[in-house]
């Protein structure tokens, strides 16, 4: 191993400890969405046809979780919008979404979004579920309100 690889692996070595405490400790955010992000959220005669498939998706990935929870969430928005009765935006919406929603770049719609960034695949721990079930609650009654 030469002096750089070396270098490189002490340091890898010291800064992953530190991602995964600050991953076991990190607070969710409230609940945002942006609607279908950078994608048109209806039709122009419909201008809200599919929103609610979006915002529902929005849901799954500020909360994250493990890779097969993300690929059911991007299932499930293909499915709303087809049942809308848009099968081909439902196939881009589903393209752009398995390709745009990865939890490794730090983007405002990535996978886990809710969380401080970099929060990758995995099962949420028990004090992170309970954030989530916070959250929404708060959610819930602002929506009452």
């Amino acid at each position: 191993m030469n002096k750089r690889n070396f270098i490189l692996f002490i340091f890898i070595l010291i800064a992953l400890p530190v991602c995964l405490i600050k991953a076991e400790a990190a607070e969710l955010r409230p609940f945002t969405t942006d609607g279908c992000s950078s994608f048109p959220d209806g039709t122009l005669a419909h201008k809200q046809l599919w929103l609610a498939c979006c915002t529902a998706h929005d849901l799954a990935y500020w909360q994250g979780g493990t890779f097969k929870q993300r690929e059911q969430a991007d299932i499930d928005l293909k499915e709303c919008v087809a049942k809308v009765g848009e099968q081909e935006i439902a196939v881009l919406m589903l393209a752009g979404v398995r390709v745009g929603g990865t939890p490794f770049l730090p983007t405002s719609f990535r996978w886990g979004y809710g969380w401080p960034y970099p929060k990758l695949y995995g099962e949420l721990t028990e004090q992170e579920r309970l954030q989530v079930e916070s959250r929404l609650a708060e959610l819930k009654t602002d929506q009452i309100k």
